[in-house]
């Protein structure tokens, strides 16, 4: 994991949210491949996307390290759906998200909104709405907007938030959470 220092997220409470899961998580893999059995710290994301019909279900970290393939998959889901470009996540969001995921205690997958965007989808909805930044960390593959049936804005963002590990957008009229691996703060309502 690259130093974050500069951005507010921590080893430590990203460990601290995935810590305090680990228990609630670990049902959820008991008919697991072998190879996982004491294989430690597990990560999943689950996910689905209305745009494009596509879902995501997978483990992308044991144990300290990334799985290559799942990451790859986990950023080719997050792409630009209306430019069909890919961008690298940064993997801080893709923890956040996870570790949120896991405190709400949920088997319901997120719904995806928007992962990475493209400068042009960026400037589209600005030209259509004033809630989205110039310089959205969306461009830069550090955001994500989520929603979730079962849950609501306010569940999803004080989850978000609880890990003290990014950006925590709440966007109650529209329904869906922003979550982003950047400076730590909180908007909306």
């Amino acid at each position: 994991m690259a130093d974050s220092s500069s951005s507010g997220l921590t080893r430590r409470a990203l460990l601290g949210a995935f810590a305090a899961t680990t228990l609630t998580a670990a049902p959820t893999f008991s008919k697991a491949a072998g190879f996982l059995r004491g294989g430690g710290d597990i990560r999943r994301i689950r996910m689905y996307s209305g745009r494009t019909g596509e879902r995501i279900d997978m483990i992308y970290w044991i144990d300290g390290d990334y799985i290559r393939d799942a990451v790859k998959e986990v950023n080719h889901f997050m792409r630009d759906w209306r430019t069909d470009q890919v961008k690298t996540m940064d993997l801080r969001t893709i923890d956040i998200m996870a570790a949120a995921h896991n405190l709400m205690d949920v088997n319901e997958p997120y719904m995806l909104l928007s992962g990475y965007r493209s400068p042009q989808t960026n400037a589209m909805l600005r030209r259509r709405s004033r809630g989205v930044a110039k310089n959205s960390l969306h461009m830069q593959g550090k955001a994500a907007d989520l929603r979730l049936s079962s849950r609501s804005v306010g569940q999803i963002a004080r989850a978000a938030a609880s890990c003290r590990a990014g950006g925590v957008g709440r966007y109650s009229r529209s329904n869906f959470v922003h979550m982003d691996c950047g400076v730590v703060r909180s908007w909306g309502g």
